[in-house]
C-alpha cells in the first residue's frame, strides 16, 4: 500500500508515482498502462515531455476510476505570461482527456526570462485552483529566493516543489526552504539519472539487504518524506521500484547514503538560476 502525504492545501498525494520524462510519445500509452497494471496510481508528466496524450489514453483505457489516479503536469517554458498560462492549461486538460487536473507545476522559474517576472505566472496558476479545474498548484526547480519571492508577493505557498534530489545531490538549501514554507519536496531524478546506481556504498547496502540498488536509493527517499516517481519502460523494473514498503533502512544505512552528497558538484540537471531554455 503506497502511503499518502497531506499537502498544505489539505489534499493528499501518493508518495510513490510513475514518471514519464523521456518516454517517447508513441510508447507512452503502453508504458503508463503497464505502470497502472503494476499498481501505480500517481502519474507525472509535463507539457514539455510531449506525451500528455499518451498518458490520457492509458488512464482512459485502464478502467480505473479517474478519482483513483493522481495526475500531475507542468507548465511549458513558453507559456509563462498569464494569458498563456490559462490557454496552455486548457490544452493540457484536452490532451489528457480530463476535466480537472490534480497537480499543475511551474516547470522552471526562468528568472532571466520574462523580465524576471515569474510572480505573475504563479498568480495566474493559483487562479486555476479557484475556478475548480485544478486541485493543487505547485512549482518545480525553485531555489530558496524564488520560493520566498512568490510567497511574499502573493501570499500563496506552493503545495510542492519538485526539485532534483538524489544521493549525490541532496539540494539541501532548496529542501530546507521548501519545508520552512510547509511545501512538500518531490524528488526528480531520484536515482541521479542512473549515475548513483553503481555506487559501492549503495551496492553494499543492497547486497546486505537482498535488495536492488535502486530499491535502496528509493527507500531512502521514502523514509525522508520525499514524493518520488521513478521511470522505467520495463515492467519488471516497474515492479521492483514499487516494492519499497516491506523494509526499512537503519539510521547507519541512511547516514552512509546521505554522506554521498557532493553538493553542487553532484547536480546532474540544469541550474535553475540560469536555465532559460524555451522550446
Amino acid at each position: 500500500m503506497v502511503p499518502t502525504i497531506t499537502l498544505n492545501d489539505e489534499t493528499t498525494i501518493p508518495q510513490l508515482g510513475f514518471g514519464t520524462y523521456l518516454v517517447p510519445p508513441e510508447q507512452t500509452a503502453e508504458t503508463v498502462g503497464q505502470a497502472l497494471e503494476a499498481g501505480y496510481r500517481h502519474i507525472d508528466t509535463a507539457q514539455m515531455y510531449g506525451n500528455e496524450e499518451g498518458v490520457g489514453r492509458a488512464v482512459a483505457a485502464s478502467g480505473i476510476p479517474r478519482d483513483e489516479i493522481y495526475l500531475t503536469s507542468k507548465l511549458n517554458n513558453d507559456s509563462h505570461r498569464p494569458d498563456d498560462v490559462r490557454a496552455s492549461f486548457e490544452e493540457t486538460l484536452r490532451r489528457l482527456g480530463v476535466e480537472r487536473l490534480d497537480l499543475f507545476l511551474m516547470h522552471w522559474p526562468l528568472p532571466t526570462r520574462y523580465d524576471g517576472d515569474y510572480v505573475s505566472t504563479w498568480r495566474a496558476m493559483t487562479e486555476l485552483v479557484a475556478d475548480g479545474r485544478l486541485r493543487s498548484v505547485g512549482v518545480s526547480n525553485f531555489q530558496p529566493a524564488h520560493l520566498d519571492r512568490i510567497i511574499a508577493e502573493t501570499g500563496v505557498a506552493p503545495a510542492v516543489n519538485q526539485i532534483e534530489v538524489h544521493p549525490y545531490f541532496g539540494n539541501e538549501a532548496a529542501r530546507a526552504a521548501s519545508l520552512r514554507h510547509g511545501v512538500i519536496v518531490e524528488a526528480w531524478g531520484p536515482l541521479g539519472q542512473g549515475k548513483v546506481l553503481d555506487d559501492p556504498v549503495i551496492a553494499r547496502i543492497a547486497d546486505e539487504r537482498g535488495r536492488t540498488n535502486a530499491q535502496v536509493i528509493l527507500r531512502r527517499h521514502i523514509q525522508r518524506g520525499d514524493v518520488i516517481f521513478p521511470k522505467s519502460t520495463h515492467r519488471a523494473r516497474m515492479d521492483e521500484n514499487f516494492a519499497l514498503f516491506d523494509f526499512e533502512l537503519t539510521e547507519a544505512e541512511t547516514a552512509a547514503i546521505d554522506a554521498l552528497d557532493q553538493g553542487e558538484a553532484g547536480r546532474v540537471g540544469p541550474d535553475p538560476d540560469t536555465f532559460d531554455w524555451i522550446p
